[in-house]
């Protein structure tokens, strides 16, 4: 018996976007996600915002945003705002104590500034231990967001030393959307039915400091507007996978329950199944 996860409304894919220290080109970005319905995380510290009357030299590329200007881009907004410590130091060369105090700080400052918990981290630097990942696990965080480059679509192991798909500047960026877009999962890999996710992060700044929005444009408009896509924040969609493991099969797998508050969605025996919140369902009725 064959029982595979499916994102919302049953769809086999997600694609989700990843933007650290929260600086002006994020304007820029989150404009041109809006446009095109795709969403994703900014990592932000918020122990260097700037002054609210700081000015900024016009050669400076690496433009932090201020306080103010944080909540009025992304309050309200379909993006998520997470974690990248409170001071951005590399937290596997720091004492423990002292990377604690950097996630911990930094989560409760967003948490305090957009009235929601906070569910993931993107670490300074790739920097991270056994301890402070022990911590996590311990806490609510979720996932936390390596720079390492997994070159595919597959659900980490481990959501927190997850694995993007690529940085936005990898040479292999459109070749990857072109595979994720064209590739039907149940016709096209029949054997290997595992839903898909499309994970990239970069900083904006490097847009303007490379002069290659085109970039960035070209690869948001081939993946939007897509059926089979559900388009999601990180902590939606890791949100998501671990209340999908919570659901409770009987032994022969006929019967499930679904604990949670979220309705989950699945390949049950080759056929598109859903299990609405709180419900049981018999999976021999069809």
């Amino acid at each position: 018996m064959q029982i595979i996860m499916r994102f919302p409304n049953g769809k086999p894919k997600a694609l989700t976007l990843s933007y650290d220290d929260g600086v002006a080109q994020d304007i820029r970005l989150v404009s041109l996600m809006n446009q095109n319905g795709v969403r994703g995380t900014f990592n932000i510290n918020t122990g260097l915002f700037p002054k609210e009357d700081a000015v900024f030299p016009k050669e400076q590329f690496h433009r932090r945003l201020k306080r103010s200007e944080v909540l009025d881009l992304f309050l309200n907004s379909p993006h998520e705002v997470a974690v990248h410590t409170l001071m951005h130091p590399p937290l596997d060369e720091v004492p423990f104590s002292s990377a604690i105090s950097e996630i911990f700080e930094d989560c409760k400052n967003i948490e305090e500034m957009f009235k929601k918990p906070v569910r993931g981290i993107a670490y300074p630097y790739h920097g991270y231990t056994t301890d402070i990942l022990d911590a996590l696990s311990k806490s609510h965080f979720l996932y936390g967001r390596t720079v390492n480059s997994s070159h595919n679509f597959a659900l980490p192991e481990n959501p927190l030393t997850l694995w993007p798909t690529c940085h936005h500047e990898d040479p292999e960026l459109m070749d990857l959307a072109k595979t994720f877009i064209e590739t039907d999962i149940e016709k096209d890999t029949p054997y290997e039915l595992e839903p898909y996710l499309f994970y990239v992060w970069g900083h904006s700044y490097e847009f303007e400091y490379h002069k290659n929005w085109d970039i960035i444009e070209n690869f948001i408009k081939a993946v939007s507007g897509k059926k089979d896509v559900w388009y999601a924040t990180n902590s939606e969609i890791f949100s998501y996978i671990e209340k999908w493991k919570h659901i409770e099969f009987s032994l022969d797998r006929r019967y499930a329950q679904n604990p949670t508050d979220t309705d989950l969605f699945m390949l049950y025996d080759g056929r598109l199944a859903s299990i609405k919140s709180g419900e049981t369902k018999d999976f021999s009725v069809t």
